[in-house]
């Protein structure tokens, strides 16, 4: 069962307001002229009728006439200030929390965002607190509060002004505006409860027809066109039906609505009236009266809206607060180390011990001693989940070992701050990530500083500076999201050119040719050939092919370094890399050319 909401925690929001208060004191002033404007024009319109129609002198309505229209510019200019300032002041709360969230996010390691939220949708969810409920706080705080405010001095100002007009036709009003009001806001309650109903009908389309879209290949390959039709014509059918009910609620709530208004005017008219017709109020004095308990009537109803929009706004900001809370576990220790430059690349594992905080129980690594020499080339191999990957993401501290030291250069990467370490390392992923923008800016990601000629002599060596010089604008062509307009090995490419321009002294990459046709493999591996040279490069993969030259072969198995040495020590001491090796290779046939061929590779 979910809580309710808590409006207190939006107070902790006020301390972004702090610095603009200059802009906060000029919205109130605004606020108070506006609201004070509003109800003089009642005794405006009271002195037009009394003084003007029925005294019959065309000075005093002249001079009524001006004084209104005096407070009608005033209520304008302030008006219009009023909504500046306060909607000025929503968009900055907005975009100030909104950079503060993404700035903490930053600081926050993979886990969180993979396994830490609980009941999330993950990476898209947290996109949609970064939207969507900074836009609810921007409604709330650039409208709505002042609206609300607004609407509580008008209701007090008007409240006194009837009680001074007419005391015992006050107490009516004040007795009425409840019977008045509350059978809208029911109504509208169920209104806005239908209204988000059928928003997430309309937002359950969009994703249904999105993945549909988005997987049309494998959607047509399957013939699974009949079945998706269906499927979303049902999906349309339920939005269409809560579109319905919520239109027949609105149609209720507009009519009982100005049923109930025009039948309380009228029921104060009939009352004034006759004290009109016996000399107990004016017939100016009725009209201000009038014009004061329908101000009341619509300050109440909306206050009560805004009632609604706080609780809202509440659940948006326990949203983004539960964001802004999260602490990360990976951080600088406080005097952190410094590393010695230049680097030399060695790495060492004492005694290493890791399980995933998801999975505490299973452990990735267990008791692993490795010695990596500077300028060693290493490949790890060994089954799926058997700690490779693993390894690597330790070394780029995306978390900390359990048990044991993990160590650069003799340096405990707890004691390093995870900046300055991964400044020293490169990276060359499977699939790799590339960001929108151009194919200078994406090579240029991890060097921002760095020249063209820097980026032009890191593309060719990574064997990407003939495809990016076909493409329509050369280095400036805009790639797509994902640099979805590259193929798989142009990708790998731009990422290992990349890598190449960061000119890190410690080389990961983990499965970087294992998607790739055998031309692009055989582009890639050249560039990475030449990325790795003087630099310690651990290298995960599973077809050995690639492999088998590496200066030396780790195998692991269930998270346990099972076994060390070059190619062909390891076909003959290590059953596992025998039995993986006679999966890919034909071992009965190792006298033949086959063997010596593939000691060619990496």
């Amino acid at each position: 069962m979910t809580t309710r909401p808590n409006p207190r925690v939006l107070l902790r929001l006020l301390s972004l307001l702090r610095p603009y208060r200059g802009r906060l004191a000029g919205a109130a002033a605004a606020l108070l002229v506006a609201s004070g404007s509003v109800l003089l024009l009642g005794q405006g319109l009271r002195l037009v009728i009394d003084q003007g129609f029925m005294a019959q002198d065309s000075t005093s309505l002249n001079q009524a006439l001006g004084g209104l229209l005096g407070v009608v510019a005033i209520l304008a200019i302030a008006s219009a200030a009023r909504y500046y300032l306060v909607t000025w002041i929503g968009e900055r709360l907005a975009a100030d929390l909104r950079r503060q969230v993404f700035d903490h996010l930053l600081t926050l390691e993979p886990d969180f965002f993979e396994n830490s939220l609980k009941g999330s949708g993950g990476a898209g969810e947290i996109q949609s607190r970064l939207t969507a409920d900074t836009s609810v706080l921007q409604s709330l705080f650039g409208s709505s509060l002042s609206v609300a405010l607004r609407n509580l001095l008008m209701l007090n100002g008007a409240v006194v002004l009837m009680l001074i007009t007419q005391p015992w036709l006050s107490a009516l009003v004040l007795l009425g505006i409840p019977a008045t009001v509350l059978p809208i806001l029911w109504f509208g309650r169920r209104v806005r409860r239908l209204s988000r109903h059928s928003q997430d009908r309309i937002a359950e389309l969009g994703r249904y027809a999105g993945e549909a879209l988005t997987g049309i290949r494998t959607l047509q390959a399957f013939g699974h066109e009949e079945a998706d039709r269906r499927i979303y014509g049902h999906h349309v059918e339920e939005a269409f039906a809560v579109a319905v009910d919520r239109t027949r609620q609105r149609a209720w709530l507009t009519g009982i609505a100005m049923l109930v208004v025009f039948a309380a005017v009228a029921f104060m008219l009939w009352q004034g009236g006759h004290a009109v017709l016996a000399g107990e109020m004016s017939a100016g004095e009725l009209s201000a009266f009038v014009f004061y308990a329908v101000l009341a009537a619509g300050a109440v109803a909306a206050l009560a809206e805004v009632a609604g929009d706080v609780q809202r706004a509440s659940g948006a900001a326990e949203r983004l607060l539960e964001l802004l809370d999260a602490t990360a576990t990976i951080q600088a220790p406080p005097v952190p180390s410094a590393l010695a430059y230049p680097l030399r690349g060695e790495i060492v594992a004492k005694h290493l011990h890791f399980a995933y905080p998801s999975r505490p129980d299973t452990p990735a690594l267990t008791d692993l001693d490795i010695h990596i020499r500077p300028g060693e080339r290493v490949a790890l191999v060994g089954p799926s989940g058997a700690g490779k990957s693993t390894l690597l993401q330790l070394l780029l501290r995306f978390y900390d070992p359990d048990e044991g030291q993990l160590l650069l250069d003799g340096v405990d990467l707890r004691d390093l701050d995870p900046a300055e370490l991964r400044q020293a390392i490169g990276l060359v992923a499977q699939e790799p990530v590339l960001f929108s923008g151009s194919a200078a800016d994406n090579i240029r990601y991890g060097a921002p500083e760095a020249s063209d000629t820097e980026v032009i002599q890191a593309a060719r060596d990574a064997n990407a500076l003939a495809f990016i010089d076909a493409l329509p604008n050369g280095f400036d062509s805009y790639l797509g999201p994902g640099g979805v307009q590259l193929s798989g090995g142009q990708r790998q490419r731009l990422a290992i050119a990349r890598a190449l321009l960061r000119n890190p002294a410690v080389l990961l990459l983990d499965e970087a040719t294992s998607a790739l046709d055998a031309e692009s493999e055989r582009l890639v591996q050249e560039a990475l050939d030449r990325l790795m040279v003087g630099r310690t490069s651990l290298v995960v993969a599973h077809r050995l092919a690639t492999v088998v030259a590496a200066d030396r072969l780790l195998v692991f198995d269930h998270g346990r370094l099972v076994g060390a040495g070059t190619h062909a020590q390891l076909l003959e001491s290590n059953p596992l890399y025998r039995h993986l090796a006679s999966l890919q290779f034909d071992l009965d046939a190792r006298n033949t050319d086959s063997s010596p061929n593939l000691e060619t590779h990496l």
